[in-house]
């Protein structure tokens, strides 16, 4: 009687190709949260200043 065959799964490497795309892919994510952050971020330093100049808002301490 002869042994009957199994399917294993054969093991392969990574794929260096498949590796780079995810990487490159991530990176992209990871970039954009970080310039989203970044434009946020300076929409209110320029809003900050902007208010500054029209004399809405003032950084002295009022005194009472």
């Amino acid at each position: 009687m002869a042994g009957s065959r199994v399917a294993h799964a054969t093991l392969k490497g990574p794929s260096v190709v498949k590796e780079i795309l995810i990487g490159i892919a991530l990176g992209f994510a990871a970039g954009s949260v970080w310039k989203m952050h970044h434009w946020n971020e300076q929409r209110k330093v320029r809003s900050f200043y902007d208010m500054l100049d029209k004399g809405e808002i003032t950084v002295v301490a009022a005194e009472e």
